[in-house]
């Protein structure tokens, strides 16, 4: 396991793909010299470039607490080697401002509902909306979920019958029941609400220790991205049969998934300019480069035309590929270069995403017929909207990680 990078571990905490800032980092893509740096170039450059590298840093705490999400995704690190790689960390990359958002007018008029979660500190990562109107949680670093009831404001959570399994990911399949990838466990889980029971799907090979993305296709089968080990997973619930496909691309960090109206599922591949999808049938991976090879597409969401938007977060950019043409088309984020966009859905034809490198975080709507973007600031701040979700009556659900909050958006 000694050869297991940053990125999972960071990327679950962090709003960036791994350790530190571009700014930090010299032209020639080296890292500061220093006590501790052989320790970072083991363990962080085997799976990433430095000059790529985009978080905004954290004083000592933060990085010690990266370092431990770190350890729990397999690298090996001694008792002296962990103070020395923090303190080169928190030398080398202290944290860094982040710029103020720009905030653009519209028409469209919103609300914010926010609910703190029941246990301080669990790190909402990402929301799911059921169709009984409810609103769950992935309480990642408390390994619960959680539900919140919009109605009454009651919040329940579920411990994972495995400890400290990092849950990341949620969907729901025509059941009610609940799933979520086990990123720092290495399984794929499915909650029965009504009992409370957890069922574990393991990953059949040590090389997917961290299933991340998960969503069904139409016919009820469920494929998740396996983000640091470079795979896309498909699960069969009725069998219970896990099969690993890899990512041709090395270092793709394949990161957001979603499934067109034709049962292919698409996914962002973070680490690099490209966009892939699976051959549902013959499970092939095609890959689609974009052409700003710079671009990093985080999440992406498709819309009723089978086009798939993404989140350029390395650029600050909204994208828009269609793979029936092969076209590709980029929109500058309102609040600029630096504004790292992040979760992403499409409701009615309208895309809209967040806004997670300034501050406060940005609820953007952007109109494809007009190009027109209308902006809102998040009333908690968000604290990095790492995913969001469309609801049945038309609304959203994002979870805010850094504040500890879920919300329910209305729109009007």
């Amino acid at each position: 396991m000694a050869r297991r990078c940053f990125v999972g571990a960071v990327s679950a905490l962090l709003p960036a793909a791994c350790a530190w800032g571009q700014s930090a980092v010299p032209a020639n893509g080296a890292l500061p010299e220093g006590t501790g740096r052989d320790l970072a170039v083991a363990h962080c450059l085997r799976c990433h470039d430095a000059a790529r590298l985009v978080t905004p840093g954290y004083i000592r705490e933060g990085w010690q607490d990266v370092i431990e999400r770190m350890v729990k995704l397999g690298v090996v690190l001694t008792p002296d080697e962990r103070p020395q790689l923090a303190d080169y960390l928190a030398r080398s990359f202290p944290p860094q401002p982040r710029a103020a958002a720009r905030v653009v007018a519209g028409s469209t008029q919103v609300s914010f509902r926010e609910w703190s979660v029941a246990t301080p500190g669990a790190f909402p990562h990402d929301p799911l909306a059921t169709a009984d109107g409810a609103i769950w949680y992935t309480g990642q670093r408390a390994s619960v979920l959680g539900r919140i009831d919009p109605r009454s404001g009651a919040i329940r959570e579920y411990p994972t019958s495995i400890p400290d399994s990092g849950p990341h990911g949620l969907t729901a399949d025509a059941a009610g029941h609940v799933w979520f990838t086990a990123n720092y466990a290495s399984y794929i889980g499915r909650l029965d609400p009504a009992s409370g029971q957890i069922t574990e799907y393991r990953m059949p090979d040590p090389e997917a220790p961290d299933p991340h993305t998960p969503v069904f296709d139409q016919s009820g089968v469920l494929w998740f991205s396996v983000q640091g080990g470079n795979m896309i997973g498909r699960l069969d619930p009725r069998s219970g049969e896990v099969r690993l496909i890899r990512v041709p691309t090395a270092h793709a960090l394949p990161y957001g998934i979603a499934v067109s109206s034709s049962g292919v599922p698409f996914f962002a591949e973070f680490g690099s300019h490209r966009i892939g999808a699976v051959d549902p049938r013959t499970l092939r991976v095609h890959e689609y480069v974009l052409p700003e090879a710079a671009a990093r597409p985080r999440r992406l969401a498709i819309d009723p035309a089978d086009i798939v938007w993404y989140t350029d977060y390395a650029r600050g950019c909204l994208g828009r590929f269609d793979p029936a043409s092969g076209a590709a088309r980029e929109w500058p984020s309102p609040s600029g270069a630096g504004s790292k966009p992040y979760g992403i859905a499409v409701l009615d034809g309208i895309v809209w995403y967040s806004e997670s490198g300034v501050s406060p975080n940005t609820l953007v709507r952007f109109d494809p017929s007009s190009s027109a973007f209308q902006s809102w600031p998040i009333p908690s701040g968000g604290g990095v909207v790492r995913n969001m979700m469309a609801t049945r009556d038309h609304g959203l659900v994002l979870a805010e990680s850094g504040a500890g909050k879920v919300a329910l958006v209305a729109i009007r």
